[in-house]
């Protein structure tokens, strides 16, 4: 027998070659073992895993004072969930929801705009976090700059102390509601915002100018989906009569319906670049507490002492 035979690995049957075995060859450590089993587990069961990682986020991370050290590792998205739910086990008025943006992240893609229309159901005309696009510089050292724009979730909000019917209010978590059956329409609100982060509701769908072709399936079922009912701060609002959204104010909420439920507002998870950050500020660990300490931090019109709740990143 030569040397390179000698040298030669004995060969294996293909029941010993499998993923977990390899895997299993991997582990050094007893984490990389629990991973193993932890992927087997969701393999055979995936809502079952899912479960049993959600029990044990609410029982581990989620405990009063612990620190949020471990979850610097896990992807942002992923850490300001686990913050999110954390802060859902304080009282409302303990929490402090606030944004970072990160410009130098933004590219102006319009995931988030598109992201809010979706989860709100936006009809056209309303949009709730546009992106503004700005050029500077002297040509021809230009450069463009993008400044997505949701409601600034004033503490001093100028848009409240203006409504004749107290339609518009703060809620015990510091968000500005809007009260559609209270709402008469002034739009006094609208001139009061500072920012043009309100707008009206004028009842406009995307389908209504389209012709009807003989053999054009969907526009008839598109356009009931268009006017079914919205749902927005735990109501259900029917598209049409007096107390609707249709002909009245309408504004950005964080996403109050999804945060309360431990989900991240719908404009956070959408953005590609990771470039929008949501968390409560009252939580010395969390994400959003450690990026407004920054020194390249500002918020718009602070001047107008309006203190918004959104915070950028230059």
């Amino acid at each position: 027998m030569t040397e390179q035979e000698k040298l030669r690995p004995e060969p294996t049957t293909t029941s010993e070659v499998s993923r977990r075995n390899f895997l299993g060859a991997l582990a050094t450590a007893g984490g990389a073992a629990l991973a193993v089993a932890a992927l087997d587990q969701f393999a055979a069961d995936p809502q079952a895993a899912l479960a049993a990682y959600e029990e044990q986020i609410v029982r581990g991370t989620l405990n009063q004072g612990q620190s949020s050290a471990d979850l610097r590792a896990l992807d942002v998205l992923e850490r300001m969930r686990l913050e999110l739910l954390r802060a859902l086990q304080k009282q409302p008025s303990e929490r402090r929801w606030v944004m970072v943006i990160d410009l130098r992240k933004c590219i102006g893609c319009h995931a988030c705009t598109i992201g809010c229309v979706a989860e709100n159901k936006l009809p056209p005309g309303v949009v709730y976090r546009p992106v503004i696009e700005e050029e500077y510089g002297t040509y021809p050292n230009v450069a463009r700059r993008f400044i997505p724009r949701p409601c600034m979730q004033c503490e001093n909000p100028p848009c409240v102390p203006v409504c004749p019917v107290r339609a518009t209010f703060t809620n015990a978590e510091g968000i500005v509601e809007m009260d559609y059956e209270r709402c008469i329409g002034c739009r006094y609100c609208l001139t009061a915002c500072p920012y043009s982060a309100r707008v009206s509701d004028f009842g406009f769908t995307y389908t209504e100018e389209i012709p009807v072709i003989q053999g054009l399936v969907g526009t008839a079922a598109a356009d009931d989906y268009e006017r079914a009912p919205n749902f927005e701060y735990g109501k259900q609002y029917a598209r049409e009569g007096r107390n609707s959204p249709v002909g009245n104010a309408r504004k950005c909420h964080f996403c109050q319906h999804r945060i309360l439920e431990g989900v991240l507002p719908a404009c956070v998870t959408t953005c590609i670049g990771r470039a929008t950050l949501f968390g409560d500020a009252n939580d010395p660990e969390s994400l959003v507490a450690e990026l407004i300490a920054s020194p390249n931090v500002l918020r718009l019109r602070e001047e107008l002492g309006t203190e918004p709740r959104v915070y950028y990143l230059k």
